[in-house]
C-alpha cells in the first residue's frame, strides 16, 4: 500500500517503501478547495447502480438487501483548476477540474450528497484518443487528483505517448483532500500504547482506537463510516458515467490496485483495460497470516543485503556476516544492552527488540543498501548514528483498511501467540513494523469491517498484474493471489527492492510494460 512516493503537504503514506524514487506526482494541501461543482446541463443523464442495501443481523453480520434503485449522475461540468501554493508550481496549463456528486452512502442513493473532485488532462493528440485513463495512487486515503493536474510533469509524470492516447483523469476519494478531508482528534494517538506490552495495554490499545474512531464520526460525520473501497470503487462508476464514457481504462499502485480490483468485482463489462501495480491481496487475509508474509519478505531482503555485504566493499560491515549481525543486536536487546549510538561511543539509552524491528523494516524497504549498513554499523559497534523513525499509522488509512480488511485479534493471549509465530517465520527480523502498525491500528476500531462485494456477471479485459520481488508493503504472496483472482491476468515481476514499479529510474522497465500495456490490452 502507497501513495505516490512523496508528497510536499502531507506526511509520508503509511505503506510506502520508495522515497529515494523521484515522486511520480505533487500533492498539494488538502486544504485548498475547489468551489466548481458538476451543474446539470441540458442533456440526458447518465445513470448508475446504486449498491444494495445493508443490514446487520442479531449476531453482527451484514445481510445484503438487493436494490433495484439507480442514481443519475449529470455530466461533468470542467472548469479551472485550483493554484498551488508556492512554491509548488501550478497544475498543467492542459488540466481542467470539476465536483461530481455521488451519494455518501450508496445503498441509499436517495440520501444525502457529497462532492468527488475530480481533474482531467486532455489528451494531446485527439485523432489517437484510446479514451480515459483512470488511476488512484493509493494511501490508503491519498489524493490522487494530482495524477491528472501533473500529468506532464517530466519527472514524475506520463510518457509524451501516453499523453497522447488517453484522457488522463485523477480523482480525490471520498473524505480525503479536496473530496472533503475527514477529521478527527488526533491527539488521542499520542496516547495509544505503540506496542502493548501485557494483557492491560492491549485493552487501552482497543479502547483508544475505538475513541478515535468515534472521534471521526462526531467530527466528519456520517462520511467517517463509509470511506471503504466499494464505496470508492462506486464513485469511480459514477465519475465514467459523468463523463460519458462506456469503459474506463484504470492504473492502481499499491492501494489504488484494491480499488481497481473492487471495480472489477462490482463493473467488469466497464473495464477496458486494468493495471496494478504493486498488488493488494485481494483475498482479505486475517492479522497473521499478513504480518507472515510481511515479515518474511523483510527477512528475506535483510539475507539480499547480506549477500550484496559480502562482496561489495561499500559495505560498512564487509567482512561481517550481516544477518548474524542482526541476530546479535536482537540479542543485545533482549538482555537490555543495546544502546543508541552516538559519535562518541554508546550513549545511555537504550533499544529494545521492537525499535530495532521498527528501524530494520524501514531502512531495509527505504534506505539505500550501503546506508543500511551503515546504520546497522552503528549499532553494532555503538559509533554513529541511527535515524529512528516514528511507527504508527495516520487515521485517514485507518478509516480505510479496517473497514476493508479484518485485522481483528480476540485479546492479548491471541496477540502474543501470532506475534511467536510470525517472529519464527521471520526470525531475524522478528517482524514487519508497518504490517504491525497497520494491524493494531485496527483493534477495537469501531467501525467493523465490510463484507466483500459478490462478484457481478460481466466480460473482463485481460489484467496485469506488477510486482516487486522484494516489496515490504505488497508482498508478492499478495500479488500471486490478486493475479490469480482474475480469469486471465499476467503477473509481471522484477526482482529488485522497491515498492511502486511505475515510475522512471531504477524500475522504468516495469513502466514500459505497463504503458505497452495499457495501450494494447489483448496483446
Amino acid at each position: 500500500m502507497t501513495t505516490s512516493p512523496h508528497t510536499p503537504f502531507s506526511p509520508p503514506p503509511p505503506l510506502s517503501f520508495s522515497p529515494s524514487a523521484p515522486p511520480r506526482r505533487r500533492t498539494l494541501t488538502a486544504l485548498l478547495l475547489l468551489a466548481l461543482s458538476a451543474s446539470s446541463v441540458a442533456a440526458t443523464v447518465p445513470s448508475v447502480q446504486a449498491a444494495p442495501s445493508t443490514s446487520t443481523t442479531a449476531g453482527g453480520t451484514a445481510a445484503r438487501q438487493p436494490s433495484d434503485a439507480t442514481f443519475r449522475v449529470a455530466p461533468i461540468s470542467w472548469g479551472t483548476c485550483p493554484a498551488a501554493e508556492p512554491p509548488y508550481p501550478d497544475p498543467s496549463p492542459r488540466a481542467q477540474c470539476a465536483t461530481v456528486r455521488v451519494p455518501l452512502d450508496w445503498s441509499r442513493p436517495k440520501g444525502p450528497k457529497i462532492g468527488i473532485f475530480v481533474a482531467r488532462h486532455r489528451a494531446t493528440d485527439p485523432s489517437r484518443r484510446i479514451g480515459v485513463l483512470m488511476s488512484n495512487p493509493g494511501g490508503p486515503g491519498a489524493p490522487g487528483s494530482d495524477d491528472a493536474l501533473y500529468a506532464d510533469d517530466p519527472v514524475g509524470g506520463y510518457t509524451p505517448d501516453m499523453l497522447r492516447r488517453f484522457d488522463m483523469i485523477g480523482f480525490d476519494p471520498r473524505g480525503v483532500g479536496r473530496s472533503r478531508n475527514a477529521e478527527c482528534d488526533e491527539t488521542i494517538i499520542e496516547s495509544i500504547p505503540a506496542r502493548p506490552r501485557d494483557a492491560a495495554g492491549f485493552e487501552r490499545l482497543r479502547t483508544l482506537n475505538g475513541r478515535l474512531a468515534d472521534s471521526c464520526l462526531e467530527r466528519t460525520g456520517p462520511l467517517a463510516a463509509h470511506m471503504d473501497g466499494e464505496s470508492v470503487a462506486r464513485d469511480m462508476d459514477a465519475i465514467r458515467a459523468a463523463l460519458g464514457e462506456s469503459r474506463i481504462s484504470f492504473i492502481g499502485h499499491s492501494y489504488g490496485t484494491f480499488l481497481g480490483e473492487r471495480y472489477a468485482r462490482l463493473f467488469p463489462g466497464r473495464l477496458r483495460a486494468l493495471a496494478l501495480d504493486s498488488a493488494m491481496d485481494p483475498a482479505r487475509p486475517d492479522a497473521e497470516r499478513y504480518l507472515i508474509e510481511g515479515s518474511v519478505t523483510t527477512d528475506n531482503t535483510l539475507k539480499r543485503l547480506a549477500a550484496w555485504c559480502g562482496k561489495d566493499p561499500a559495505c560498512a560491515l564487509r567482512g561481517e556476516d550481516l544477518v548474524a549481525v542482526t541476530d546479535e543486536l536482537f540479542a543485545r536487546a533482549d538482555a537490555g544492552t543495546l544502546r543508541d549510538p552516538g559519535p562518541d561511543g554508546p550513549t545511555s539509552t537504550e533499544v529494545d527488540a521492537d525499535q530495532l524491528s521498527d528501524f530494520l523494516t524501514f531502512a531495509l524497504g527505504k534506505g539505500s543498501r550501503e546506508e543500511t549498513a551503515k546504520q546497522l554499523a552503528a549499532l553494532y559497534t555503538g559509533r554513529g548514528e541511527v535515524r529512528w523513525i516514528p511507527t504508527g499509522t495516520d487515521v485517514t488509512s485507518r478509516l480505510v483498511l479496517c473497514r476493508d480488511y479484518d485485522f481483528r485479534i480476540r485479546d492479548h493471549a491471541q496477540y502474543r501467540a501470532i506475534l511467536r509465530r510470525v517472529a519464527e517465520a521471520a526470525p531475524h527480523v522478528r517482524h514487519n513494523s508497518q504490517a504491525l502498525d497497520t494491524v493494531l491500528g485496527c483493534q477495537g476500531w469501531s467501525m467493523p469491517p465490510k463484507p466483500r462485494p459478490a462478484r457481478a456477471k460481466g466480460p473482463l479485459p485481460p489484467v496485469l498484474v506488477a510486482n516487486a520481488t522484494h516489496d515490504l508493503a505488497t508482498p508478492l504472496p499478495g500479488a500471486r493471489r490478486m493475479a490469480r483472482s482474475f480469469p486471465e491476468a499476467t503477473l509481471f515481476t522484477m526482482d529488485v527492492v522497491s515498492h511502486w514499479l511505475y515510475r522512471r529510474g531504477g524500475t522504468e522497465k516495469a513502466m514500459r510494460v505497463i504503458d505497452t500495456y495499457l495501450t494494447d490490452p489483448e496483446n
